[in-house]
């Protein structure tokens, strides 16, 4: 009869305590894959609403030269009506007309800065929809990092400790901060500690 080796009981428990660590190992990288796409998906919203935040500023700013320049235009067109009417009639004629086509630069002049500024008001809040788009995005990607910061820690606590339970709790943790980031890209739904 032929020799048959039977394998010792503690080389075969070592051998299934390293496939689950390895297992979990390639489990953990993936979990790390996902926290580098949250934490660019993190980083843009940030960068996209500071962005949007300056260009509305800017806009904004804009806004208020037009408005400043149409009220000048404006009350020039009233003080030049004013002179109009108190010295029309005593008024050379080329002197008249020189004032009245002063009236009608001052109120074309503010008739396009009113326009001007109105074009520039639906820039700057087209750019505040933006910033604020990106305002609402940004904490879910901060609290999937948060999520997938601890399922990698509980990951590698599951490989040390060879714990399933362990490794459990990392997976959960990893579908939170998995769904939080596809929430982050997508707005799907809202959460109200977040919103």
């Amino acid at each position: 009869m032929a020799d048959i080796d039977v394998p010792d009981y503690e080389e075969l428990a070592e051998q299934a305590k390293n496939r689950f660590g390895r297992r979990v190992a390639l489990v953990t990288a993936l979990y790390a894959v996902l926290l580098a796409i949250t934490s660019l998906g993190g980083n843009n919203a940030g960068k996209d609403m500071m962005l949007s935040q300056q260009q509305a500023s800017n806009q904004w700013a804009f806004y208020q030269s037009k408005v400043m320049r149409e009220h000048t235009y404006r009350i020039e067109a009233i003080k030049t009506k004013a002179l109009l009417v108190e010295r029309g009639g005593a008024m050379v004629p080329e002197a008249r007309k020189q004032y009245v086509e002063l009236l009608a630069l001052a109120e074309k002049e503010s008739a396009r800065y009113a326009a001007e500024k109105k074009e520039i008001e639906v820039k700057a809040k087209q750019q505040e929809q933006s910033r604020d788009v990106s305002m609402r995005k940004d904490p879910y990607f901060d609290f999937a990092e948060a999520f997938l910061q601890i399922a990698i820690v509980m990951s590698s606590i599951a490989i040390l400790s060879s714990s399933f339970v362990v490794f459990c709790i990392s997976a959960a943790s990893a579908a939170c901060g998995t769904l939080l980031m596809v929430n982050g890209f997508t707005l799907m739904f809202a959460l109200p500690f977040l919103g």
